[in-house]
């Protein structure tokens, strides 16, 4: 991850994709850090959305899609293809949703 100021969105590149990977996270979250620790280190590409960056009716539309897939709102949230959602920091559903 780069240093620096946290952007409130941000497509990361990776060399495995061949999944839509979305992720929404607290900037402030440690599984959200690892979770996205986990992405770079596997080198997937994937979306991040960090919500309290977020502010208005774009924070209020983020999260009510986290709430769609997840209605804990709980974070990280990671949303595979628009088919699956995987809820809190869990490496193995990653790999095996991910193809790892």
């Amino acid at each position: 991850m780069k240093e620096g100021k946290m952007q409130a969105r941000e497509s990361v590149p990776g060399s495995r994709n061949k999944h839509r990977v979305l992720f929404y996270g607290l900037s402030t979250c440690i599984w959200c850090k690892r979770t996205r620790q986990f992405l770079e280190e596997n080198d997937v590409a994937f979306d991040v959305v960090y919500v309290d960056l977020l502010e208005g009716a774009e924070r209020d539309a983020a999260i009510e899609e986290v709430r769609r897939w997840n209605p804990a709102t709980s974070f990280p949230t990671l949303i595979i293809d628009n088919e699956r959602s995987i809820i809190g920091y869990r490496p193995r559903e990653m790999k095996e949703a991910l193809e790892l």
